[in-house]
């Protein structure tokens, strides 16, 4: 490695610098093909998104591929463009032979924390599926769960199923995050999915977090005008209440 290539490398950010490392990693069937050639049948890879956001769930997925089926272009979805995650999530629920996702809600996550929130969801993913799986590949973290496991690191961008369940994962938390952005649209949920941007933590600073914000976490606890957002709601909408309104109350 030449000098240049050692200070572009010493000025990455952590999160650039993990995001080429996993570029250089090959997504395969190599830990699929380990389980099957052991007997297991199910092989579910298992993965969670969301633990870094500011607001709302922390989603998991699990998914049993259908080792008959080659669906191409699987990795992780941090490396995807959102229309090609769409579009591959299509095919892995078209094509899986099982799959599902679980979430926990941010006044769980501020309970239990976001790492035990995380391994709650990945365990009721996989207690979802049907048929169960009798094997599973899970990203980073063992579960509570009796089937045999394995857990594997950087697994969403080695594992074709865990990456498989990352996708899934992502596609259903953006679509959720996003549906509360015109209940909240100070903060611009609808293209940060409540990760610490620029414009979310200005607007936490100004406005102070929603109700379905995670409060434990340093940027949302330590805004100023906790919940000035919410009374600027109520005191602008006299009217009845709209859809999301009514969600909105029953999240509170």
């Amino acid at each position: 490695m030449s000098p240049r290539t050692k200070l572009a490398d010493a000025s990455l950010s952590a999160s650039a610098a993990k995001l080429r490392l996993l570029k250089k990693l090959r997504c395969t069937l190599k830990y699929e093909k380990k389980a099957w050639e052991s007997g297991a049948c199910m092989v579910a890879g298992v993965d969670e998104v969301g633990r870094g956001s500011l607001f709302g769930c922390v989603v998991a997925a699990a998914v049993i591929l259908n080792p008959e089926i080659r669906i191409r272009g699987l990795r992780d979805s941090k490396l995807l463009l959102r229309e090609r995650r769409e579009v591959l999530a299509e095919h892995i629920r078209e094509n899986a032979i099982a799959w599902a996702i679980a979430a926990v809600d941010s006044a769980r996550i501020d309970q239990i924390n976001i790492y035990q929130a995380s391994r709650v969801a990945m365990r009721e993913a996989v207690f979802a599926l049907k048929p169960a799986a009798d094997h599973l590949l899970v990203d980073a973290v063992r579960l509570d769960c009796d089937q045999p496991q394995q857990p594997i690191i950087h697994g969403d961008a080695l594992s074709a199923s865990i990456a498989a369940a990352s996708i899934l994962a992502k596609v259903e938390r953006d679509r959720l995050i996003a549906a509360w952005d015109p209940v909240f649209p100070v903060y611009g949920l609808a293209s940060n999915k409540g990760y610490s941007t620029p414009r979310h933590l200005a607007a936490l600073r100004q406005y102070g977090p929603s109700p379905l914000h995670r409060q434990s976490f340093a940027p949302v606890w330590g805004a100023p005008n906790p919940q000035e957002v919410l009374a600027s709601m109520i005191e602008t909408k006299a009217e009845e209440p709209t859809a999301d309104e009514e969600q909105l109350a029953a999240a509170l």
